[in-house]
């Protein structure tokens, strides 16, 4: 796989999941520092930076690889070996994953009771993580999910709990009311949050939200604190990713206006806490505690 395979691939959604796009990125990187190994340093991070900047274009709204690939990048002018530099944290950044991904799960199946009804929406590799944690643990629940319209990622997240034995009731979007009415907590994951502690994750979230609220319904997000988008702090608005019309409707007729946004952004007043590796906090509380525990985002 070369670095224009890899950068089409993130674009055109064939990896999917903040943790795998920034994996794949982190990949694509390596390939190009690999290439260039033997040239001279400045010419080495420019084509570096040049190509984490191509990166950061193909998903707009993905703070973790950004937050990844500025780690990997961060003073690498200082180093003498670039290459070899870039390789021990990108083993680092591996590394960082792996454990966070197992933290995160022993400390949402907390939250997982025996006979709960657990509603989610879209894919949140973490979300499933959790519940597969609570179900080695013996609990009993069961999984509300939606399709998750245009591209259908509810199904890839019913399919996964099926594969290991949860149950799951899948509902259409437009159904999400019904589906939430016997839900006991509500689990997201997040495709990034701002310093003002809104979460950005995929088209409805903020709509089931709203109505999770209304039914008392506890809603955890559920991140890797990567997902910060530390740049929020000065003021960037993170970009809402607009996708083609052809995937709601391929065909539509002229004059047929079509927004296919993938994301929105959910009030943090929605949020009754944002499970991390650092813990359990409010949105609020949870910015305060990203910033105390990766200074170098900042």
């Amino acid at each position: 796989m070369n670095f224009k395979t890899i950068v089409e691939d993130i674009r055109n959604l064939k990896i999917q999941g903040a943790q795998n796009i920034a994996k794949a990125s982190i990949k694509a990187l390596q390939i190009v520092a690999y290439n260039i190994r033997n040239e001279k340093k400045l010419y080495q991070i420019h084509n570096l930076n040049k190509a984490k900047q191509i990166l950061f274009k193909t998903r707009p709204t993905e703070p973790a690889m950004r937050n990844t690939l500025n780690y990997v990048l961060s003073n690498i002018e200082l180093t003498d070996y670039i290459y070899a530099e870039i390789i021990k944290r990108i083993k680092e950044v591996n590394q960082h994953f792996d454990i966070i991904k197992k933290k995160i799960a022993q400390i949402g199946n907390k939250k997982i009771k025996n006979k709960m009804v657990v509603f989610t929406h879209c894919h949140s590799s973490t979300v499933i993580e959790i519940l597969k944690q609570a179900k080695a643990h013996q609990k009993r629940f069961i999984v509300h999910n939606t399709e998750t319209r245009p591209k259908f990622q509810g199904r890839l997240t019913a399919k996964e709990l099926a594969r290991v034995g949860i149950p799951v009731v899948h509902y259409v979007d437009s159904a999400a009311r019904l589906a939430l009415k016997k839900a006991d907590i509500m689990l997201l994951g997040a495709d990034a949050i701002t310093s003002e502690g809104k979460v950005i994750n995929k088209i409805g979230s903020e709509l089931m939200a709203e109505v999770a609220e209304k039914w008392d319904v506890p809603i955890y997000i559920c991140t890797d604190s990567w997902k910060f988008d530390p740049k929020s702090v000065f003021g960037f608005e993170e970009t809402i990713e607009k996708r083609s019309s052809k995937e709601i409707w391929p065909t539509a007729p002229k004059g047929v206006l079509i927004n296919n946004f993938a994301f929105e952004k959910i009030d943090p007043n929605l949020i009754t806490g944002i499970i991390s590796e650092l813990g359990i906090y409010t949105p609020t509380v949870f910015v305060e505690e990203v910033k105390r525990a990766y200074p170098w985002m900042f």
